[in-house]
């Protein structure tokens, strides 16, 4: 009578361990929501201008070039009235994360925009989209006008709450966020957040009524438009250009 006994126990036993587990696993495939993370889309790998275009003009050529995986500018020292080199991607986006990384040579201004809108009204894309600002903060004298011109300011609106550029010369690893949906954005320059300001509303309509902007019809009016970087007229390079859609 000891082994039926036995075993009776040892199947008791068995089955009180294994429902517990039944049940865990039945939980897990029921309750657990995987959530998957926008990936990135490469603008620009260092070998070819695809995806980008002259802003209101075509094919990408002098005077940008390509160079150690970057797209540089060498603007001319004279050119024609009303020419302009800015360059914008061929797609337009309306809230990401961008990011990229910026060299200036001494003395030289230049700037990332979002939110611009192509048309032939509109000369050049600071008409339409606001700028993260790129300078060399020691030698160009737009430093001097006033905080919200340094390098990584959201131009003439809102100034950088920390100094982490790098020297002219050296690369600076750029990220901003636009995010409607949640009514954010900001600037982060070589892994510190240095600026944050609303997108929309009334908060960003006062930031633009305190700003050279105020009276500019078409200033940051678009939600959705394309991104561009600016001919300020000093050499200039970008590199490792990257988004992801939020």
């Amino acid at each position: 009578m000891r082994k039926p006994i036995l075993f009776a126990i040892l199947a008791l036993t068995f089955a009180c361990k294994e429902k517990p587990k039944e049940n865990v696993e039945e939980v897990t495939e029921e309750t657990v929501d995987v959530v998957q993370e926008p990936e990135w889309t490469v603008l620009f790998d260092g070998t070819s201008f695809d995806g980008w275009h002259f802003y209101n003009g075509g094919e990408v050529m002098e005077p940008w070039k390509l160079e150690d995986g970057a797209m540089v500018l060498y603007p001319p020292e004279s050119k024609p009235e009303g020419a302009n080199y800015n360059l914008v991607t061929d797609t337009e986006f309306t809230d990401f994360v961008l990011s990229l990384e910026w060299k200036i040579a001494e003395g030289g201004n230049s700037g990332i925009f979002w939110g611009v809108k192509e048309d032939e009204k509109y000369g050049e894309p600071y008409l339409t989209g606001p700028e993260i600002q790129v300078l060399d903060d020691e030698r160009h004298p737009d430093a001097k006008n006033g905080t919200d011109r340094l390098a990584g300011a959201l131009y003439d609106m809102v100034s950088p709450s920390a100094k982490a550029v790098k020297p002219a010369g050296e690369w600076n690893a750029v990220e901003i966020m636009i995010n409607h949906k949640t009514n954010e954005g900001h600037v982060m320059l070589n892994g510190t957040k240095i600026v944050e300001f609303p997108v929309e509303g009334e908060g960003w309509n006062e930031l633009v009524a305190n700003s050279k902007f105020a009276d500019w019809e078409a200033f940051g009016a678009f939600k959705t438009g394309k991104i561009g970087v600016q001919d300020h007229g000093d050499v200039v390079a970008f590199r490792n250009i990257k988004i992801k859609e939020l």
